[in-house]
C-alpha cells in the first residue's frame, strides 16, 4: 500500500491524458476507467509507480485506496519496474503436470533469474501466473501480449534466442 503523505503525484503526459479521456467515453462513470488508465500509464511508463498511481487517482478524482486495490488485484499491472520482455510462465496444475517446472529451470539457467526477478541488463523479467486460459495446450507462457502454447525445451530455446536477437538488434539501432 502506498503512503500518500510521502509521495507526490507525477504529471501525466499529454498522450496519457488524451488516451484516458478517450477511454472515459466508453464508461458510464469515472471510477470504471481506473483499470484502463493504469494500463495506459503502464504502456507509456513500463510500470505503475506510486507517483503514477497518485496522478491517475487525482486525475480521475477517485480514492487512491480504490485504485491501489485495482492495481494489486490484476497481476498484469506491474507495480515495480520490469524488463523489456516479461515472461509470464503458467504454473497451474495442467502446466505443472506437463512440465512447467522444467521450463522454469531452463529459463532460470539461461537467463540467471528466478520468479520475480529481472535480468541485470533489464531485458527479461520472469513471473509466475496461475493460469493463462489455455490448459488444453499446456504448458503455456506469455511474453508481452503473445501467448506460446505447447512449450517444450526446444521451442523455449528458440523463443529465447529470438528475443535475445531482437534485443541485440534494438540496442544496435539506438
Amino acid at each position: 500500500m502506498i503512503a500518500t503523505t510521502k509521495k507526490q503525484s507525477r504529471q501525466l503526459s499529454a498522450e496519457e491524458i488524451r488516451e484516458i479521456e478517450h477511454e472515459k467515453t466508453h464508461y458510464p462513470y469515472t471510477q470504471a476507467v481506473g483499470l484502463e488508465a493504469l494500463k495506459i500509464v503502464q504502456k507509456h511508463q513500463g510500470w505503475v509507480s506510486d507517483e503514477s498511481l497518485l496522478a491517475v487517482a487525482e486525475y480521475l478524482d477517485i480514492p487512491v485506496a480504490d485504485l491501489e486495490g485495482v492495481a494489486t488485484f490484476f497481476n498484469m499491472i506491474f507495480r515495480r519496474p520490469v524488463g523489456k520482455n516479461v515472461i509470464c510462465l503458467c504454473d497451474s496444475v495442467a502446466c505443472w503436470m506437463l512440465g512447467c517446472d522444467d521450463l522454469k529451470a531452463q529459463i532460470t539457467s539461461r537467463l540467471g533469474i528466478e520468479y520475480g526477478e529481472t535480468t541485470e541488463d533489464g531485458e527479461f523479467t520472469l513471473l509466475p501466473v496461475p493460469c493463462l486460459g489455455a490448459c488444453d495446450k499446456a504448458p503455456v507462457l506469455m511474453v508481452g501480449r503473445e501467448t506460446h502454447r505447447h512449450v517444450d525445451p526446444e521451442n523455449l530455446d528458440q523463443l529465447l534466442n529470438e528475443l535475445q536477437r531482437e534485443n541485440t538488434k534494438s540496442k544496435k539501432t539506438m
